[in-house]
């Protein structure tokens, strides 16, 4: 899995407890899942289409860099299947997994859209 991301734990991130809040990470996985199926499936009309049941590790408290792995699962017609993982990048221990993001590219009216993709391209590989 490649960590993409990272994301320092502000107090602004913080649920009742002191540690970070289970909606405002789950924003940021949503935002990388959609920032890499962009680019992989080369269209700006994006959208997460499915996310399955997280499963919550560890906490995370503030101060610490978190960061964020995507994997891609397969490629389908008009979507991307993809794996996340966050972790604590000082401890590398595991703060959640989510097995099965599903996102799906559009067309200009909403509708699902083939990409002609099959594999993993690397933007440098494009030029």
């Amino acid at each position: 899995m490649r960590f993409h991301t990272r994301k320092w734990i502000k107090p602004e991130d913080l649920n009742a407890n002191g540690t970070l809040f289970g909606g405002k990470l789950l924003a940021w996985i949503d935002e990388e899942a959609a920032l890499y199926s962009i680019i992989q499936l080369e269209n700006q009309k994006t959208v997460t289409k499915y996310m399955s049941e997280i499963d919550f590790k560890s906490s995370a408290k503030q101060g610490d860099i978190v960061e964020i792995g995507i994997e891609v699962v397969k490629f389908g017609t008009a979507s991307l299947t993809l794996k996340c993982e966050v972790r604590n990048k000082m401890t590398r221990q595991t703060i959640i997994v989510v097995d099965k993001i599903v996102m799906v590219s559009l067309d200009e009216h909403g509708n699902a859209k083939p990409h002609g993709k099959t594999k993993v391209e690397f933007v440098k590989d494009r030029l």
